[in-house]
């Protein structure tokens, strides 16, 4: 069984998703098998508040080159986090403002 912080790997924090705040939408990077019934409740436990839906997608790497070689980035999944409306925002995003 994965713990919350397992699940919940780091805030995502561009301008398009601190513009998602308004609507009270946040964005995390979670662990790739992490269902959208766990990324609910991790979030819930490790935050405090209450999740209305989640939508998930995974990120696929990206082709870099550095002179003669090329690789890939590693992939990743991103959820996007809806609150309801009576539930409290989340104080980390809130400093960043």
């Amino acid at each position: 069984m994965k713990t919350s912080q397992d699940i919940v790997i780091r805030p995502i924090i561009t301008e398009k998703t601190m513009a998602g705040i308004a609507d009270r939408k946040y964005t995390f990077e979670v662990d790739k098998s992490a269902t959208k019934i766990e990324i609910a409740a991790a979030v819930k436990e490790l935050f405090g508040v209450n999740v209305s839906k989640v939508h998930t997608m995974h990120v696929r790497g990206q082709l870099r080159r550095q002179g003669r070689t090329e690789g890939y980035t590693r992939s990743w999944k991103k959820a996007i986090v809806t609150l309801t409306e009576n539930s409290k925002t989340i104080e980390f995003f809130e400093s960043m403002i």
